[in-house]
C-alpha cells in the first residue's frame, strides 16, 4: 500500500542504485551487458529489495529505463542471493527467470506475467527444492509451448509455429511447497493431476477456475488453512467437499480462511447461498476466522426477523448476529466479505472487518481486500468511494488516498480502475482535505495521475486527471515532474480532435506551469513545442471566430513563457505570431482581457534588442500607437503598448526605419498616454524582475522611455510596497534613479517622480527595520 511515512534509508539507497546502476553496483560489458563489480556480495535482504523495486519502477515510472540484462545480475548465488521476489506483467520474460535459476528461492510471486511460456515451467523445477510459496496468478501462457520449435525455416513458412498446451507437467518434487496460487489458470490443464504430488498444502487459490469435481481437495483436509474459490460455479457437491476440510489427527479444525465469493456481473450462477449452507460451514469449520461470500445471491432465510434485527446497540457478538447461521460462531470473524450482497446492510454483523457497500469503512475494506487480483471488483468499490467523497466528507482520508493510489499503480492498464480512481482522487485531493496530506502523499497522487494520462487517451480519464492536477499548487507541487507533465499536456493539446472541456483545463494548466518558474524551465518547455502548440490553438479559434477561455489562456501562456526568455520570443515571431496578433485584434476588437494578454506578450518581445527590428514596420507601430489610447482593462492595454514602444524608442532615431508614423508623433502620443494614467491604479501584472525596466533609466536618447519606466516603478512601489520596494532595492534600482535625477536630458517631471520612488522605498525600509536587540 502507498505509504505516508518517510522513506527508509534502505528504500532511498535502493532507488538511487537502480537509477544509477553503472555508477554504483555495475559496469557495462561490451557496452551492452550489465555486470556486477567483482568485489560485491549482496545478501538476500538487499537483492530481494533491488528486484522488487526494479519491477515497481519499470511498471510505474515512465522516466525509468529498464535494462534487458538486469536479471543476469543475480545469476550467480556466490555474489547475489534471492529469496522472496514478486514479478509482474510484461516486465518478466522466460529468459529473466532462466537467468536466476540457480537461486534458492523461497517465495516466487508471478502476477499476470503473460509473456512467460512453458519454458518457464522447466525453470520452476530449478526452485522446487526450496520453494515454499508460489503464485502463477494470471500467467495465462505458461502452460503453452511452441510446437516443433526446432523446425526448419522452410517448414515454418508452410506450417507456422503453433502454441500447444503442456499436459504432462506436475508439481512433482516441490516437497516444501505450502502456498500455491493458480488463479485464472487456463482451461485444459488437469488441476487434480497437476497438484496431486503436493502432500502438505496449507493455502490454495483456484480463482476463476471451473471444476466440476473438487473431491481431490480432501487429500489436504489435515493441512489446508486457506482455500480461495473465487468465481468458481459452485454446486452442492462442492459445498460437501469444503465442509470436510476440517479434521486433523487431533480433531482440531485448522481451516481458517475460506473464500467462495464471486463477481455477480461476470456470468449467471445457479448456486444460491442458503441458511443450511452457512450452517454447514459454521458447524464444521469451527475455527474459521475469515470468510468471503461476496457477490452471492442470498436467500431471505439467512437473516433474522427485521424487528429483532434492529433491536439494541450495534454489536459484533455472534449471539446478536443479524445473519442467523452466524449465531453459532464461537467468536467474531476477523474478516467477513459481504461486498455486493444484501447482508452487508444488516445491523449486527459478527466480524471485526467487513467488506460491503453500506458505508465508508466497508467500502475501504473491499478496496483493500480485492485490489491485487480482482480489478473488476475493485473498480466498483472505488466508484462507491467516489460517491462518498463527492457527497459526504471522507472520514478516513489518508487510508482512502493510499488505497486508491495503490489500486491505480497496481492496475495501470485497467481502464475502469483508471476512470474511477482518477475521479475519486479529484475529490480526495481538493482544498477541503489539503492540510491532512503530506508532501510525499501528494507527490504519489501526481505520479499515478500522470501514469493515467500516459496510458489512456480516453476522454474521461484525461479529464479526471487534468481536473485532479488543478487541485495542486502550480507550478510548485508539480516541479518535481515538470518536464513530464508539460509533455503530457502538450500531447493532449496537439491531438487533432479534442474535447473542449479537456482543452480548456489543459491550457489553463499549461499557463499556470509557465508562470513564476525560472527561465531554464521556460526554455526547456519552449523547445518541447509549447509556443507552436499555443499558436495552433489560437489559429484554430480564429478560424472558428471564437474568443473563449482557450483563446485567452493561450495568449496568457505565451505571455508567461516569453518573459525574459529571448529564444521563446524568437519562436513566437518565427511562427507567425505577429500575424495572429493582428488578426485577433481585428476579429475581437472588444475583448479587453485578450488585448491585455497579447500586449503583455509583445512587451516581452520588445525587451529583446535583437528582435525589435522585426517590430519596426508601419503596420505594427501604427497598431501600438493606436492602442495607447485604449481604455481596455483599466490602464493595462495602454500601459503595455507604451512599454513596447518605450523599448523600441530606446534604440534611438537611427533605428526608426519607417516613414509613417513619424517618431516624434508617436513620442507625443506616449507622453499623453502616460499623463492620463491614474498613479494609484491596481495592476493586473506580476513582475519577477525589474531588470527590463531599469535598463531604460540610465540613457538620454529617449526621455519618454525613461519616464514610462519611472512611472511603472512609482505605481508599483506605491500600490504594492511590500512586494516591490524590496525587489527594487535588491536589484539596485535606487542608485540608478539617483543617477538619472542628475542627468540633464531627463525631464523635470521624471526626476520628481524618481524622488517619490526613492522616498517610498526609504520609508518602507524604516518601517520594516528590525529594532530588536
Amino acid at each position: 500500500m502507498a505509504s505516508d511515512s518517510p522513506e527508509s534509508l534502505m528504500t532511498l539507497c535502493t532507488d538511487f542504485c537502480l537509477r544509477n546502476l553503472e555508477g554504483t553496483l555495475c559496469y557495462l560489458l561490451d557496452n551492452e551487458t550489465l555486470r556486477l563489480h567483482p568485489d560485491i556480495f549482496l545478501p538476500s535482504e538487499i537483492c530481494d529489495k533491488l528486484v522488487n523495486e526494479y519491477v515497481e519502477l519499470v511498471k510505474t515510472d515512465s522516466i525509468f529505463e529498464p535494462h534487458e540484462s538486469f536479471f543476469t545480475l543475480f545469476s550467480d548465488p556466490r555474489s547475489t542471493r534471492l529469496a522472496r521476489i514478486h514479478l509482474r506483467e510484461q516486465i518478466v520474460q522466460d529468459q529473466d527467470l532462466e537467468a536466476i535459476r540457480k537461486q534458492d528461492l523461497v517465495e516466487l510471486y508471478l502476477t499476470n506475467c503473460e509473456k512467460l511460456t512453458a519454458k518457464s515451467l522447466q525453470t520452476l523445477v530449478s526452485f522446487s527444492h526450496t520453494l515454499i510459496s508460489l503464485s502463477l496468478f494470471g500467467c495465462c501462457n505458461i502452460f503453452y509451448e511452441e510446437e516443433n520449435p526446432g523446425g526448419c525455416e522452410d517448414d515454418c513458412l508452410v506450417n507456422p509455429t503453433r502454441q500447444v498446451l503442456v499436459k504432462d507437467f506436475t508439481f512433482e518434487g516441490f516437497s516444501r511447497l505450502r502456498f500455491l496460487n493458480l488463479g485464472r489458470l487456463i482451461e485444459g490443464v488437469n488441476v487434480e493431476t497437476l497438484l496431486r504430488p503436493l502432500t502438505s498444502l496449507a493455502a490454495l487459490d483456484l480463482s476463476g477456475i471451473q471444476l466440476n469435481d473438487v473431491g481431490f481437495l480432501t487429500q489436504w483436509k489435515d493441512s489446508l488453512v486457506s482455500l480461495v474459490l473465487y468465481n468458481m460455479d459452485l454446486s452442492e457437491e462442492h459445498i460437501q467437499v469444503i465442509a470436510q476440510l476440517h479434521k486433523l489427527r487431533s480433531c482440531i479444525s485448522i481451516t481458517r480462511h475460506l473464500d467462495i465469493s464471486r463477481d455477480h456481473l461476470s456470468s449467471y450462477y445457479k448456486f444460491k447461498l442458503t441458511r443450511r449452507v452457512l450452517n454447514l460451514f459454521v458447524e464444521n469449520l469451527v475455527n474459521l476466522t475469515s470468510l468471503d461470500i461476496s457477490g452471492h445471491t442470498m436467500l431471505e432465510n439467512c437473516t433474522i426477523p427485521n424487528m429483532e434485527e434492529k433491536m439494541g446497540q450495534t454489536s459484533i457478538e455472534p449471539a446478536k448476529s443479524s445473519i442467523a447461521p452466524f449465531r453459532g460462531l464461537k467468536r467474531p470473524l476477523q474478516f467477513l466479505g459481504l461486498f455486493e450482497t444484501s447482508l452487508c446492510r444488516l445491523t449486527h454483523i459478527p466480524a471485526y472487518k467487513v467488506s460491503g457497500d453500506k458505508n465508508e469503512e466497508q467500502v475501504l475494506n473491499a478496496i483493500e481486500a480485492y485490489t491485487e487480483h480482482r480489478p473488476e471488483i475493485t473498480s466498483r468499490a472505488i466508484n462507491l468511494l467516489f460517491d462518498i467523497a463527492r457527497i459526504e466528507r471522507c472520514s478516513q482520508l489518508l487510508r482512502a488516498l493510499q488505497l486508491v493510489i495503490t489500486a491505480l499503480k497496481c492496475h495501470k492498464d485497467d481502464k475502469n480502475i483508471q476512470v474511477t480512481g482518477s475521479a475519486a482522487l479529484f475529490y480526495l485531493t481538493n482544498s477541503e482535505y489539503r492540510m491532512e496530506q503530506s508532501i510525499k502523499l501528494r507527490r504519489q497522487v501526481i505520479q499515478v495521475v500522470l501514469n493515467g494520462m500516459e496510458s489512456y487517451q480516453e476522454v474521461t480519464v484525461q479529464r479526471n486527471c487534468c481536473l485532479t492536477l488543478c487541485n495542486f499548487s502550480i507550478p510548485e507541487e508539480l516541479e518535481f515532474q515538470y518536464r513530464r507533465v508539460n509533455e503530457l499536456l502538450l500531447n493532449i493539446l496537439n491531438q487533432s480532435r479534442q474535447d473542449e472541456s479537456i482543452q480548456r483545463i489543459a491550457v489553463h494548466l499549461c499557463n499556470a506551469l509557465v508562470c513564476q518558474v525560472d527561465n531554464d524551465h521556460k526554455e526547456a518547455v519552449g523547445k518541447m513545442g509549447f509556443v507552436m502548440t499555443m499558436l495552433k490553438l489560437i489559429q484554430k479559434k480564429l478560424a472558428d471566430k471564437t474568443c473563449d477561455q482557450v483563446m485567452e489562456f493561450s495568449w496568457s501562456a505565451l505571455w508567461n513563457i516569453t518573459d525574459e526568455t529571448p529564444d521563446n520570443c524568437e519562436m513566437f515571431l518565427n511562427y507567425s505570431g505577429m500575424k495572429l496578433f493582428l488578426e485577433c485584434l481585428k476579429e475581437f476588437p472588444e475583448k479587453q482581457e485578450l488585448h491585455r494578454n497579447m500586449l503583455g506578450l509583445l512587451g516581452n518581445v520588445a525587451e529583446v534588442r535583437e528582435l525589435r527590428p522585426q517590430l519596426m514596420t508601419s503596420q505594427f507601430i501604427s497598431v501600438f500607437s493606436n492602442l495607447l489610447e485604449s481604455k481596455a482593462d483599466g490602464i493595462e492595454v495602454s500601459y503595455n503598448a507604451c512599454g513596447v514602444l518605450s523599448h523600441i524608442m530606446f534604440d534611438g532615431p537611427e533605428a526608426w526605419g519607417i516613414c509613417e508614423p513619424h517618431r516624434e508623433e508617436v513620442v507625443k502620443r506616449m507622453w499623453a498616454a502616460i499623463q492620463s494614467w491614474d498613479i494609484n491604479s491596481r495592476r493586473n501584472i506580476n513582475y519577477r524582475s525589474f531588470e527590463p525596466i531599469l535598463r531604460l533609466l540610465p540613457q538620454g536618447i529617449s526621455p519618454v522611455s525613461q519616464h514610462w519606466a519611472t512611472w511603472a516603478l512609482y505605481n508599483l512601489v506605491s500600490v504594492y510596497p511590500d512586494k516591490y520596494c524590496p525587489l527594487l532595492i535588491k536589484e539596485g534600482g535606487i542608485p540608478l534613479l539617483k543617477d538619472m535625477i542628475k542627468m540633464a536630458s531627463a525631464r523635470q517631471e521624471t526626476k520628481e517622480m524618481a524622488w517619490k520612488v526613492i522616498e517610498h522605498c526609504s520609508n518602507f525600509k524604516e518601517e520594516n527595520m528590525d529594532t530588536s536587540r
